[in-house]
Formats: structure tokens, C-alpha cells, sequence
């Protein structure tokens, strides 16, 4: 029985998941309906693939059904795992796994690659030289998200720069675009070249991230999740696989977009986040940044914010590394208890990864309709009696409007200083994780409220409780 019919009516019914589950993906509200959608699809397409292969497979070659046997064992093992590693994972170690599981996409397209390189096709051809470039982009994928998992997670925690770095990167991938396409045109081929190839193609990877500063690493994981789309985009064409081109397509077009855009947050190109070599180290002396901090107490802290008549609260990674979202919701829901209106605002780049603060408060269980992204919501800190700073830095920093030294100067901020009071949650006064110094904090009417966020929330929930308790007592 020849089932290329069904694959192939799968293949269009794939294409049609994929593409309206990533349109529900583009709101909060039905982005968990989009993702299941979007996995169906992917499930039906390796099933039916699977099949096909099971009913064509001639009893001649017994191996190319122990390869389908042996492919689904894969899929079940890599399924258990991760399900088990991605229900265990913290808030705070998503941005790793974002980065870990996306280079393991782009190895897994430098796998198809690779095996096409060293099969017993012969001449070169259209498909080979796809293939090149796709193991290409998927190698470099792989290693610099390695690079960035290992950033996130601090076991690298200073960018590594040498002299001359661009001029060895450039190198690096000039030798691995010649030993690519000499592994193709070289008879026979010689696995020894390909193994080249893809050394080449996976230290220009390493290369190209080591010098990032982690500031710029939510770009990053963006870009490289870009790279991989693209490299299973092209292995889709190589294999004649639908289902692997538009899913590529998608990912890589998507991935793109949303790079662009967060570069664009930033007020900078993706080539000045690549090769500026921004993130190590910022001056203390910044304008704006001199006087003295002010400390404030928690308690003091919340009895202004239960008399307030606007708070708007800007989140950022401390939020996440302290696990404090459930309690500042919880401290949200009693200050509009108490009549305040209450507004999150969220910059495109906080945080660790695309849409982290979005990911975190959702987790909480933050109404969609109290989330505000930094366009929509910037006029409004004007009007706000308080702004709750919790772990943020750069993206609350003044000194990208005023400062020309400043390497984070034009870059589009929360106006969290034109709020009446400011009260900033920080674990101490180090700084962000670019290393600039906040000029914000030096503000007359900025207060520091030092501590782990989540026991400092906890200070402001008990505080306003007793103030609430205090006339039913009397």
C-alpha cells in the first residue's frame, strides 16, 4: 500500500497548523492554544513520515525499517526527557533551556546535513550546496548556543575578547565555506574534509558569541533561533520534506522579525550587537549617576503605595532570580483591593530571553489586561503616583536619554523617573548585568529598597495587612 498520499495530505494540513498556530501565538490570550496547535502538526508530520517509510521500506533492505524503529525509540526517549527536564526547570533557568534546546534544533539540521555530505551521491549539485549551507548555519546555531547557555547560566561570566577578533572570525568562516564546498566538489568525498567543514562551522560559532556582553545575549538567543529555522528550513529542501521547509521558513522568518525588532528596542542594529563588543564594562560616572542612594524600608515603602492612586510596576530579572512574581501579584491584588490602580510595564528586552517578563507574570497568573508593553504604556509614568522598580536596570536607566557616553545612550527606556516616587527593589548596589551604572538610582525621588525581592515583597504584604487590620482592631 503506497502512502505518499497520506503524507503528502498531512504535509498541507501541517502547513495550515503551523501557520495559525504561530498567528495565536501573537497573543498572550491564545498563545498555549497556538503552541499545541503548532505541536500537533510537527506530531503528525514525524508519524506520518514514519509510516511512509515503514510501507515503502522493500524487504530487501531490512535496515531502512531498524532506522524507523530505531528513530521512534529516539523520539520516545527525547520526549520523556524532556518532559521531565522541562516540568523540573526554574523560571530563572528558562532562558538556558531556551538557548540548550535551540542549539540542539541547529545541531540536529548539521546532522541531516552531514549525512547527506558523506552519502554516495555523486557530482556537485543544487542539493549538496543547500546542504553546505545549511550545516553551516545549523553548526554555528549549535556551538554559539552553547555559548550563550553557558553566559546565562554564569559558568562564562566575562565576555572573552582577543586582538584582532574579527579578523579570526572572518577567517574561521572563510575556511569553513571553502572546506564546505570542497567537500562537494572533492572525488570521492572525504569524510575527513567534512569533518573540517563542520569544525570550522562550529568554532565560528564560539567565536562570534564569546566577545557578547551578556546584556545583549536576549538578542542573541533571538538570532540563533533565527539560524536554526533557516538550517532546518534548508535541510526541508534537501530531504524534499514540506513539513521541515515551511516549519523552517516559519521559525527562521519569525526568528528574524522578532531579532530585528529587539535590536530595534535597543537602538542599535544587530551588526553593532554582534561585533560592538557592548556589555563588559560601563563608566560610574555617568550623568546623572552622582550623590547618594537613598535606602527606604519596606514597610515605609508599602503604606505609600496603599495610599497611592496609581502604581505602575516595572519587572526585570531580579524578579525572576528571586521567584518573587506570586508574591508581587499577591501584593498587586491588595493594593486594588484597596482602591489603587495597579499597571506592569514591560520592556521588549527585560529580562534574559524574548518575552521573559511576560512568561514570568503569566506564570503568576497576571491578567493579560494589566501587562503593557513600553509604547503603550511610557505616557502614563507621568501620571503615576508610585513606580515599583523590582530588579530591572539598563531598561530603566536615564542615562540613555541624556548621556552621549553612555553605551546605552538613544536606547529606548521606561520613563520610570518621571513617576512622582520611585521605589527600586535591588539585592544590593551592584550593577545591571551590562555593567553601567544607573543613574536612576541617584534620582531625589528614587528610594532603594534593599533585599531579596520576594522577602521584601513579603515586608510589604504583611505591612499592608496591618495597616488594614489596624481599625477593625480599634
Amino acid at each position: 500500500m503506497n502512502l505518499g498520499w497520506l503524507v503528502a495530505l498531512v504535509d498541507v494540513v501541517v502547513a495550515f497548523l503551523l501557520i495559525f498556530g504561530l498567528k495565536q501565538m501573537a497573543s498572550p490570550v491564545t498563545a498555549r492554544s497556538g503552541i499545541g496547535l503548532a505541536g500537533a502538526g510537527m506530531l503528525a508530520a514525524v508519524l506520518a513520515a514514519l509510516l511512509y517509510v515503514l510501507d515503502v521500506a522493500p524487504d530487501a533492505q531490512p535496515h531502512v525499517t531498524a532506522n524507523a524503529i530505531l528513530a521512534a525509540l529516539a523520539l520516545a526517549l527525547g520526549l520523556g526527557w524532556a518532559w521531565w527536564a522541562g516540568s523540573r526547570v526554574p523560571m530563572t533557568a528558562m532562558p538556558q533551556m531556551v538557548a540548550i534546546y535551540n542549539g540542539m534544533g541547529g545541531g540536529a539540521a548539521a546532522a541531516i546535513a552531514a549525512t547527506e555530505l558523506l552519502g554516495a551521491g555523486q557530482g556537485a549539485s543544487t542539493r549538496l550546496a543547500i546542504a553546505v549551507v545549511g550545516g553551516l548555519i545549523g553548526s554555528v546555531s549549535l556551538s554559539g548556543s552553547v555559548v550563550a547557555w553557558a553566559k546565562l547560566d554564569e559558568r562564562l561570566k566575562r565576555p572573552c575578547r582577543i586582538k584582532g577578533q574579527q579578523m579570526l572570525n572572518a577567517l574561521v568562516m572563510l575556511a569553513a565555506i571553502v572546506l564546505g564546498f570542497s567537500t562537494i566538489l572533492v572525488m570521492p568525498r572525504s569524510p575527513g574534509l567534512a569533518a573540517l567543514f563542520f569544525f570550522a562551522a562550529l568554532l565560528f560559532g564560539v567565536l562570534m558569541t564569546l566577545p557578547i556582553g551578556g546584556a545583549d545575549m536576549p538578542v542573541v538567543i533571538s538570532l540563533y533561533n533565527a539560524c536554526t529555522g533557516v538550517a532546518v528550513g534548508l535541510d526541508g529542501y534537501v530531504l524534499q520534506n514540506p513539513a521541515l521547509m515551511v516549519a523552517g521558513t516559519i521559525v527562521g522568518s519569525a526568528g528574524t522579525l522578532l531579532t530585528v525588532l529587539m535590536a530595534r528596542a535597543m537602538n542599535r542594529s544587530v551588526r553593532n550587537v554582534l561585533f560592538a563588543n557592548f556589555g563588559a564594562t560601563g563608566s560610574a560616572a555617568q550623568a546623572g549617576a552622582v550623590g547618594a542612594l537613598k535606602p527606604a524600608e519596606a514597610s515605609d515603602a508599602a503604606i505609600f503605595m496603599r495610599y497611592a492612586r496609581k502604581v505602575i510596576v516595572a519587572p526585570g530579572y531580579g524578579l525572576a532570580v528571586a521567584q518573587a512574581q506570586h508574591k508581587l501579584y499577591e501584593l498587586v491584588k491588595l493594593l486594588q483591593a484597596a482602591g489603587v490602580e495597579v499597571k506592569f510595564a514591560v520592556h521588549p528586552v527585560a529580562g534574559r530571553m524574548p518575552g521573559h517578563m511576560d512568561v514570568l507574570l503569566a506564570e503568576a497568573g497576571v491578567p493579560y489586561d494589566l501587562i503593557f508593553e513600553l509604547d503603550d504604556i511610557n505616557d502614563e509614568f507621568d501620571d503615576a503616583d508610585v513606580a515599583l522598580v523590582i530588579g530591572a536596570n539598563d531598561v530603566v536607566n536615564p542615562a540613555a536619554r541624556v548621556d552621549r557616553s553612555s553605551p546605552i545612550y538613544g536606547m529606548p527606556i521606561l520613563n520610570v523617573d518621571h513617576a512622582h516616587q520611585v521605589y527600586v527593589i535591588k539585592r544590593g548596589q551592584g550593577r545591571g548585568y551590562s555593567g553601567i551604572e544607573n543613574a536612576l538610582f541617584y534620582a531625589p525621588n528614587c528610594a532603594m529598597v534593599y533585599g531579596d525581592a520576594q522577602a521584601v515583597l513579603v515586608k510589604m504584604i504583611q505591612a499592608i495587612k496591618d495597616l488594614t487590620a489596624e481599625p477593625q482592631a480599634a
